[in-house]
């Protein structure tokens, strides 16, 4: 009977590229378009105020154009690019997507993964924003905040990295901050040949 081959996992594909892009909203174009009552949604209204008190916090996820054209397509984050017009800002920091369908993006990603929310957040933290601030714009209690910002506390980097583009659910985090670092130095070598006991004389 013949064993069957081994399996070795596959790589771990990101969602997103490492880095961020800078770019003016005028080369982003939506790949839909927006309701007339979409401005006047209690969700739009939030991201204006969101806008308002920290800036963008989540940002709009685009991919360059297949036309080999200076544009990129936006992928997600069609109201905050209209929140944004309508204050007359001309740049915009971006997520890039490293998948370029975009009814492949959305039916897999509907929101910012934890790991890019924190960092974000932690971004707005630096820049001197109140951590009240960031609650009263994201409508979370400020408990929610501290927590997302030591999202990553006693989390390895090996784990950061495999989950820095994933909707990893918090208890996700809570679980690995539990786990111990494998350490093969500490661990007892069972395949090592064992001394031989002299016989007696």
């Amino acid at each position: 009977m013949k064993r069957a081959a081994d399996k070795r996992p596959a790589s771990v594909n990101h969602g997103f590229e490492d880095d961020c892009v800078t770019l003016p909203i005028d080369v982003i174009l939506p790949l839909r378009t927006l309701c007339k009552s979409a401005k006047s949604s209690r969700k739009y209204r939030q991201i204006v105020a969101s806008i308002a008190q920290i800036g963008i916090v989540e940002p709009p996820v685009v991919v360059p154009n297949p036309d080999k054209s200076a544009t990129w397509l936006l992928l997600d984050g069609h109201l905050r690019i209209e929140a944004l017009k309508d204050d007359g800002v001309q740049k915009v920091e971006c997520l890039v997507s490293t998948d370029d369908e975009a009814f492949t993006y959305n039916r897999q990603v509907s929101s910012l993964a934890p790991i890019q929310e924190h960092r974000m957040i932690r971004k707005a933290i630096e820049r001197g924003v109140p951590e009240e601030k960031i609650a009263a714009a994201l409508d979370l209690g400020t408990r929610s905040i501290q927590k997302k910002i030591k999202l990553l506390d006693g989390i390895s980097e090996e784990a950061i990295a495999i989950l820095k583009d994933k909707p990893a659910a918090g208890a996700v985090f809570d679980a690995l901050r539990k786990m111990k670092t494998l350490r093969r130095s500490r661990r007892p070598n069972c395949w090592s040949t064992p001394t031989p006991t002299p016989s007696p004389t």
